[in-house]
Order: structure tokens, then C-alpha cells, then sequence
């Protein structure tokens, strides 16, 4: 390497061959310094000190020695850099949502575990039709008496009496569903 570079700096110009003879004698001692010095991508960080040496070998003075002075100190700046990136980067963790103790079941999935779909079933079947579309708008819909009363083509008095029968039915057939009232 002593030769190309010497050559090199003599002629006041760097070419291919000597760049690529001064990477192959640097580029391990770069890359082993950035390891050491714990750097996240030292693979990633020698490349770019070398593509940080290679517009300034032009005008290098010192022949090899100073090519391997001049990328330690490219080399020592992008890992000072580094390191006040990471510094003043806020610390941060990786979401598993498998390891989250914090969740619940939906409604649904609570309804249907506590009653079963085919107990949900057959207590609406005991519902005459308009029973079961009121509390569909009313409570699955979420929809208000206006609205709902609206919908069926009924008064909001009518719906209120629907909804209160409808429960007042689901009660007797379950007396559990007692406990929460949705009537307004």
C-alpha cells in the first residue's frame, strides 16, 4: 500500500487501483475500531467513512500514513456523531401485542362466552319481530328513540313501549340480563 499511495500523492491524483488499495489495507482496522467502539452498523459506518475518504485522498499529503490518519479521524468523527444521535434519541421499545397483559374480551365476545350465541339466539326468537328490530336499532345501533321511531315508520312513544316488553320478556327468560338496564 506504501507504494500506491506514495505514487498517488506524488501525482497530486487518487485512482481507482489506489483507493481500492488503501481499502483493502484500512477498511478492517475501520471496521474493527467502529465494533469496538459498539457502533449499531459498523458494516454500514466503514462504508461511509470510505466514501468520505475517497473525494479527499485528492489532495492527501503524508502518502499511507496519512490515509490511515485521515480514516481513523473520519472514522472517530461518524462515531462521535452516532453517539449524540443516541444520546439524545428518546428510548424506545418494541410493542408485542401477545405479550400486553392488558386487554379484554369485546361485549360481544363477553355476551356471547356468558350466554352462549345459541342462548342469545333463542332468547330473541321468544321476541315478536318489531321487540327484536327495536332493540337491534336501539341497542346494537346504538340509535336514539327519534331516529329509531323514524326507521319503523312508529311513534317514540311506541318505540319506548316496544323496548320496555322486549326487555321485560328477556328478563323473565333471563334473569342475569336484570342487572344492566338499557331503557331510557
Amino acid at each position: 500500500m506504501q507504494e500506491v499511495s506514495d505514487e498517488a500523492a506524488a501525482h497530486g491524483q487518487i485512482d481507482q487501483g489506489a483507493f481500492c488499495a488503501v481499502y483493502r489495507e484500512l477498511s478492517p482496522g475501520v471496521l474493527s475500531y467502529l465494533r469496538a467502539r459498539d457502533v449499531e452498523d459498523p458494516e454500514a459506518m466503514t462504508q461511509e467513512v470510505f466514501l468520505a475518504l475517497y473525494p479527499q485522498l485528492d489532495g492527501l499529503n503524508g502518502g499511507a500514513k496519512g490515509a490511515k490518519s485521515l480514516a481513523f479521524s473520519i472514522a472517530h468523527a461518524r462515531y462521535v456523531d452516532e453517539h449524540r444521535r443516541r444520546v439524545k434519541a428518546p428510548f424506545s421499545t418494541g410493542y408485542d401485542p401477545d405479550a400486553d397483559p392488558r386487554r379484554t374480551d369485546s361485549a360481544e365476545d363477553q355476551v356471547l362466552a356468558g350466554e352462549g350465541s345459541e342462548n342469545v339466539n333463542a332468547l330473541l326468537g321468544t321476541l315478536q319481530q318489531d321487540q327484536q328490530e327495536v332493540l337491534a336499532l336501539r341497542i346494537v345501533a346504538d340509535l336514539s328513540l327519534e331516529t329509531t321511531a323514524e326507521i319503523m315508520g312508529k311513534t317514540p312513544g311506541a318505540i319506548k313501549q316496544l323496548q320496555r316488553r322486549a326487555l321485560s320478556r328477556l328478563r323473565k327468560h333471563c334473569p342475569s340480563l336484570g342487572e344492566g338496564r338499557h331503557e331510557q
